[in-house]
């Protein structure tokens, strides 16, 4: 096993890692977002405010994501066990 081959297998696993997080980090984003800007206009400064609607958020986002992020990861790791013979021999 190279470095070279290291660092492959690191970036990729880096990339899938981002783009399996950015759905549910991008809506978990927004909410919070707007919740925030609610807040300020009604001067309402409750903490657990914003819990429940990031819940659903997220929830709804790997309702809808949660298959293209699966199939995702297990393409990935079905790369990984395939390279195996050939990064150690």
């Amino acid at each position: 096993m190279t470095p070279e081959s290291v660092m492959t297998l690191g970036g990729q696993a880096m990339q899938v890692t981002l783009m399996v997080a950015a759905p549910v980090l991008v809506v978990v984003l927004v909410i919070g977002l707007l919740v925030s800007i609610f807040q300020a206009a009604t001067q309402i400064n409750e903490q657990t405010l914003s819990f429940i609607p990031k819940l659903v958020g997220v929830v709804a986002s790997l309702v809808i994501a949660g298959p293209w992020m699966l199939t995702t990861m297990v393409d990935y790791m079905r790369t990984v066990f395939t390279s195996i013979p050939a990064l150690a021999g």
